[in-house]
């Protein structure tokens, strides 16, 4: 019997195991078998909680497809507060993650939510794409910006731009961007998903880049509506090309932990 934890940040929702003191080996098939909705416990990803000797603990990260991804902002802050709950209880954290080293720190605790605020990788390059943009956060997105993202068929624009002769091979996320000075509402094609999620981490820290630069850097912090929930996204830069210091916050949930036979 697997042991599991169900967490969610912002409604993007990861399964996460314990493998502090486990060693538990799952292959992609039944990775995906847990991740999937109907036949599985369901979620957007699953994480592991591994030991690490230089950090506070490593997380490994994989798609519901039942490989490994990139980064995942909202699972890094999801681990940070399961970290919290399995007893690794410090001002702040490091930990280990596909793209590097990440820091944390937990802003607020009650039952089963906190309030996590996670340092991301710096980011360094921004392509323009026409009036979209392309960057990597710890994974690759598109930004478009749009105006009626709230009645946006997610799905099929995403799918068209990821399965684009550009992105076919490797993969891009996609995101559709509404601003309104410092407020965005964004929502998220999630390739390794193949579909929307909630929320995505990684994705609204590439929003608030993005209409940092179309807006001449008015804002460097914004407060940022997903279909899961608020986010809210700063970061320093200096010449409008490098960006630095920033912070994803916002909240991540304990949903249920239970146990499956795989």
């Amino acid at each position: 019997m697997l042991h599991f934890y169900k967490y969610h940040g912002a409604g993007n929702d990861f399964i996460i195991l314990n493998m502090l003191d486990n060693e538990i080996k799952l292959n992609s098939e039944q990775i995906r078998l847990l991740c999937d909705r109907h036949l599985g416990i369901g979620a957007d990803g699953l994480m592991m909680l591994l030991p690490s000797e230089e950090k506070d603990f490593i997380m490994k990260y994989y798609n519901s497809d039942g490989f490994e991804g990139s980064m995942c902002g909202n699972g890094g802050r999801c681990i940070i507060s399961f970290a919290y709950d399995m007893g690794i209880k410090k001002p702040g954290y490091s930990f280990m993650a596909v793209d590097g080293m990440h820091s944390g720190r937990i802003l607020s605790v009650s039952e089963n939510e906190k309030t996590v605020e996670l340092q991301m990788s710096d980011v360094s390059k921004v392509q323009m794409l026409g009036e979209d943009m392309l960057m990597d956060t710890g994974s690759p997105h598109y930004l478009q910006f749009v105006e009626e993202v709230e009645s946006l068929d997610v799905f099929e624009k995403g799918k068209a731009i990821r399965y684009s002769d550009a992105f076919k091979k490797q993969g891009v996320n996609v995101n559709f961007v509404k601003e309104n000075a410092d407020e965005l509402f964004v929502r998220t094609y999630e390739r390794g998903v193949e579909a929307e999620t909630l929320a995505c981490g990684t994705g609204v820290t590439a929003a608030a880049i993005a209409a940092g630069i179309r807006q001449q850097f008015q804002f460097t912090s914004f407060n940022i509506h997903t279909l899961g929930g608020e986010l809210k996204l700063r970061y320093q830069t200096k010449n409008g090309k490098d960006f630095t210091n920033i912070f994803l916050t916002g909240p991540a949930k304990k949903v249920f932990e239970g146990e499956i036979n795989i």
